[in-house]
């Protein structure tokens, strides 16, 4: 019995050391064959990378010649060894010759010669020139823009139709939600609003006067001030503020709803989202938008009026008859007439970006950029065709 234990155990040590894997090398002038065996795999190719790397370091070879007849197994730790050595000695101009592989060292060759190289062996294209690089990426935009356009439209549809399902089976909009998104989209901006709109007139009227005064036409300055800001600057100006202060703030409170499947929960519960999150801010926006416009264009009277009386010493009881000779109703309502469509258009857009976010703080952030430069970029685009028309209508 003791002596078949010996013999079972150097069984299992020539068995084992069958599996090691080796490097048998052997000169003949400038050739260097390499004879390997064993089982090539991650548990055991250390003991044999040490030799690799001997083998990698002569230099005094032409030609390698590797004979994979008595290799057993390989995997991807014994390839990698295998493809350093072959592309050490190509890179010195060494003649690499390979016999004895079977299709699947080959194949697993091929897979990790392609891994390590395939960037190396990538033949780089010429890039084309600024001109059609240009093109392309404006053909990329104007897709992009394309693709935007059909999803606001989307929202834009959605929040329409959900309105009418709601009104038309009678179940009440819910009011609550509405008063909470105007409180924060317009009584929230109300300061910041009446202050940028206090200096933005105060600093039309100086310019204005420090202008008119060669001429001899300092009472002129009302007329200016009292055009443009009812027609142009009030709308235009609370616009881009609330574009920067609600828009953004849509955004990123969709899209951080977005990342956290709080969206796609809604739709399990069977709610509409657009129904839900986007209904009541537009709405509000709709409603706030021309409310704080008028305090606005009141905050930029009023800072003109302060210039107007410091700089050119224009009373403020002479400049409200003069504006009340320099502007009429139509100027109102021609300022007035484009808050709401620019309202759509913030939060049409804020919730397009806001459903358009990823799983990643970096797509929020970039969503939250392209919503509030989109806004203002397409607000200005409006105001500038409501002036066109305007123009035409003789308005």
């Amino acid at each position: 019995m003791l002596t078949i234990g010996k013999r079972d155990a150097s069984s299992k040590s020539a068995a084992q050391d069958a599996r090691q894997p080796r490097v048998v090398t052997g000169r003949e002038d400038d050739l260097l064959g390499c004879a390997l065996s064993g089982n090539w795999i991650t548990r055991r190719v250390a003991a044999v990378d040490a030799d690799m790397r001997s083998i990698e370091r002569q230099g005094d070879f032409k030609r390698l010649a590797l004979d994979f007849s008595n290799v057993g197994k390989m995997d991807t730790a014994g390839a990698w060894l295998v493809d350093r050595l072959i592309s050490s000695c190509r890179q010195r101009g060494v003649e690499v010759s390979i016999q004895g592989e079977s299709q699947t060292i080959s194949t697993l060759l091929d897979a990790v010669n392609e891994a390590v190289h395939g960037r190396d062996a990538v033949q780089v294209t010429q890039q084309p020139n600024i001109i059609v690089r240009l093109l392309e990426r404006t053909g990329r935009r104007v897709c992009e823009m394309g693709e935007d356009f059909l999803a606001a439209m989307n929202i834009l549809g959605a929040t329409i139709g959900g309105a009418q399902l709601k009104l038309g089976r009678g179940h009440a909009i819910n009011p609550a939600a509405i008063f909470n998104q105007l409180d924060r989209m317009g009584v929230g901006a109300v300061p910041v609003v009446v202050l940028m709109s206090f200096i933005v007139g105060a600093i039309v009227a100086q310019q204005g006067a420090y202008q008119l005064r060669y001429f001899g036409a300092d009472i002129f300055v009302v007329d200016l001030v009292g055009v443009l800001v009812l027609r142009e600057l009030g709308v235009l100006m609370t616009a881009i503020m609330i574009a920067g202060r609600s828009g953004s703030a849509i955004t990123a409170e969709i899209g951080s709803m977005k990342m956290r499947e709080e969206v796609d929960a809604l739709k399990v519960i069977g709610l509409n989202p657009i129904g839900v999150l986007v209904f009541p801010r537009l709405v509000a926006l709709v409603i706030g938008l021309p409310c704080l416009t008028i305090l606005a264009n009141f905050a930029a009277l009023a800072g003109g009026m302060l210039a107007a009386y410091l700089y050119s010493d224009i009373p403020p009881a002479a400049f409200l008859d003069r504006l009340r000779a320099a502007i009429d109703l139509s100027t109102i309502f021609a300022g007035l007439i484009k808050a709401p469509f620019m309202a759509i258009i913030i939060g049409t857009i804020a919730s397009v970006e806001g459903m358009k976010v990823g799983g990643s703080a970096e797509s929020l952030g970039r969503h939250v950029t392209a919503s509030v430069v989109k806004s203002i970029f397409v607000v200005i685009i409006l105001d500038g065709l409501f002036a066109i028309f305007y123009a035409a209508i003789n308005f």
